[in-house]
């Protein structure tokens, strides 16, 4: 079984070039070849040996993420990107430009075992987790196609990132890593529907990411009416694990809350809202819940959106309501979905996703 060398760190890489008998200053071109110039293939190594290429493409593989679809947003150039996987699935990407530089929405699984009632993401369930070289081909085939810098990368697009958590862990060091591209820590945001146990663990790992929590309801029981996770993790348990990450890091959180109309969105939910949120270092995200087509759920009016805001900020509350972008190619949040089922042809030998535990419902 070949193994994926492009989620070796930098010190990995050197210690499995020097067991193939080559030198150690191999492995720092063979690293940047990968993670800065973004060669997809062994033979683009232009200089490395005939000899090195064919003990490389002996022993490993370079997992592919090609560019199956590209669409562009009619309304504010949002680019939304379908890639293929080496065994024929697909997940989806968006790249969005801001004055301050390009950010990048990657997939961190194929599909969602979370279960979200207002987002595609999840319609289909969990197929598999990504591989790290999997999630990073994302930011390197969008910055190669685009010829761009990817400055910043959020992981919310299909997949709960913290349940594939060591992966989505290597994916990062590697990001960030100085010898690659070199993404600061702190232009990197993940998001989860809060996973506790897993929260707590990042917490210890000296990280400088931002937390997004999926927060989506004021109280438990609102909680649960769109989010299948909140009968396994009590809404008090997330909220602990949350200040223990900002106590840990310094990191401020932010929390996600999609506004539904007649679900969340009242005066009561409000006032719930702002005694969670006045007494932490936080900001908080409301998005206009997205139309997608197996659930009737529906967005406030501008003007109701807008009130709710109004009476957040006058609490205290940092606020913000999400821009929406890429809304008319199905781009936005909770629109990105698993469209494709795999093509049938014979796989690669690579390394196999361990078999996850159901989350309980």
């Amino acid at each position: 079984m070949k193994k994926e060398i492009r989620a070796y760190t930098y010190e990995q890489l050197q210690t499995e070039i020097e067991r193939l008998g080559e030198k150690k200053f191999r492995a720092k071109q063979i690293y940047e070849w990968m993670h800065v110039k973004l060669a997809d293939t062994f033979d683009e190594m232009t200089n490395l040996s005939k000899g090195l290429r064919e003990k490389l493409n002996a022993e490993y593989v370079i997992l592919p993420v090609r560019m199956f679809k590209r669409q562009e947003s009619k309304l504010d150039g949002t680019n939304k990107f379908l890639f293929e996987l080496y065994d024929g699935n697909m997940v989806e990407s968006v790249l969005m430009r801001y004055k301050h530089g390009n950010s990048v929405c990657i997939s961190s699984q194929v599909g969602c075992r979370m279960g979200c009632r207002f987002c595609a993401s999840t319609i289909g369930g969990l197929v598999r987790n990504l591989y790290p070289s999997e999630m990073l081909g994302q930011v390197y085939q969008i910055q190669k196609m685009t010829g761009e810098r990817v400055s910043n990368v959020v992981v919310m697009g299909t997949g709960e990132p913290l349940d594939n958590y060591e992966n989505f862990l290597r994916f990062l060091q590697i990001l960030t890593d100085t010898h690659g591209l070199h993404i600061s820590q702190r232009n990197v945001t993940v998001s989860t529907c809060g996973l506790v146990p897993q929260i707590l663990k990042l917490a210890e790992e000296s990280l400088q990411i931002t937390l997004a929590l999926s927060l989506h309801g004021s109280t438990q029981e609102k909680r649960k009416i769109l989010m299948p996770v909140a009968n396994k993790y009590d809404l008090k348990e997330v909220l602990h694990a949350c200040d223990i990450y900002f106590e840990k890091t310094g990191r401020r959180i932010t929390f996600e809350y999609s506004l539904v109309h007649d679900v969340n969105d009242t005066d009561q939910d409000a006032k719930e809202l702002i005694q969670i949120l006045k007494p932490r270092n936080c900001h908080l995200n409301l998005i206009p819940v997205n139309p997608i087509q197996e659930h009737k759920f529906q967005r406030p009016d501008s003007k109701n959106t807008l009130n709710f805001k109004n009476k957040l900020e006058k609490n205290g509350i940092n606020v913000t309501i999400r821009r929406e972008m890429g809304a008319d190619i199905d781009g936005a949040c909770g629109q990105l979905r698993r469209r494709y089922t795999p093509s049938s042809r014979q796989q690669p030998q690579t390394c196999i996703c361990k078999k996850e535990e159901k989350l309980a419902e």
